[in-house]
């Protein structure tokens, strides 16, 4: 298949809220992108129909000959673009994060590998791309009938995060936000309830979170909570339970307790609401487009846009 042909589909399964954000990373110039052991057809179709809407320029970095074998099977063309060839998953992971220090590469887009073989290899102590900041996940998700993307974290890197862990992981979701167009994001801190209660740790750490954004700690955003689920989302749900609140019906920031609470709230969303995901790992050195092995071209697409999207912010490409 041509990529020509390839890129249209792809575009056609976005939702509306990713399609807004191509839209708007489309204007950048393209992110030089290590696309790490993309040994399957997802993962090529996804870096090509990113390249052929000017979003990245992918770089392959895996086993050649299992790269060139996934191409073939799916008819795509890959012979003008360069291949890294690694013996295997782990050392394209470290390859992709060598050749990001370097500063060959803008950022890192996960193909088929397991989520920790990328970590392991970014969070390296001496060789990986580590900052002053945690590291996150965040989810932008894109939900039919509702007129924004929610932005849900962290859903995939932190498991238990501690109280400092989550005033990063907010820090990094609120700048993301300002990178994809929202001027001053609503924070919701999610809990099972709207009380501060002894018994349950998320609605403490919710009120230190916004206590430390009342003294700078966190900036940018509107941040309250504890929250329960459909009090930050539904403005009717507050109103019943009597909340008054700048965030609470209105929040585009869902900061969930844990992993596996995010976890769920994610997939859930995609496999019961329709809703559209895509992903990026905030707080390393480059973004890290990080999609599940299951996800189609669509996701991966829309993971490069957010990167695209988040380098130009952050300076690292022209507008």
């Amino acid at each position: 298949m041509n990529v020509e042909a390839l890129a249209p589909e792809v575009v056609k399964e976005l939702g509306s809220g990713h399609a807004r954000l191509l839209q708007l990373a489309k204007a950048a110039q393209p992110l030089p992108t290590a696309v790490v052991h993309p040994v399957d057809v997802l993962s090529l179709q996804g870096a090509l129909a990113a390249a052929e809407e000017g979003l990245i320029t992918p770089l392959l970095v895996g086993p050649s000959t299992r790269i060139r074998e996934a191409a073939a099977e799916a008819k795509l063309d890959i012979t003008h673009l360069e291949i890294v060839d690694c013996e295997h998953s782990d050392a394209a992971a470290a390859k992709s994060v060598a050749l990001a220090r370097e500063g060959r590469v803008g950022a890192l887009m996960k193909g088929a590998l397991h989520t920790d073989e990328v970590m392991k290899a970014v969070l390296h102590p001496e060789r990986g791309l580590r900052t002053e900041r945690r590291m996150s996940h965040c989810f932008v998700i894109d939900v039919p009938d509702f007129p924004k993307p929610f932005y849900v974290t962290d859903a995939a890197i932190n498991i238990y995060p501690t109280l400092t862990d989550k005033r990063d992981i907010i820090q990094n979701a609120i700048d993301l936000a300002h990178a994809l167009g929202v001027e001053i994001p609503r924070v919701a801190i999610l809990s099972a309830v709207e009380t501060v209660t002894e018994s349950i740790r998320s609605t403490i750490d919710a009120a230190a979170l916004c206590k430390m954004a009342d003294r700078g700690q966190i900036t940018g955003g509107i941040l309250d909570g504890p929250l329960a689920f459909d009090n930050a989302v539904s403005a009717e749900a507050a109103a019943a339970k009597g909340i008054v609140s700048p965030v609470a019906g209105r929040a585009e920031i869902l900061v969930v307790p844990d992993l596996e609470a995010g976890n769920m709230l994610a997939k859930q969303l995609e496999y019961l609401a329709g809703a559209r995901v895509a992903g990026i790992v905030l707080g390393a050195r480059v973004p890290i487009m990080l999609t599940s092995r299951a996800d189609k071209a669509a996701a991966r697409l829309s993971s490069a846009a957010i990167a695209v999207l988040l380098a130009r912010h952050e300076g690292r490409i022209p507008a």
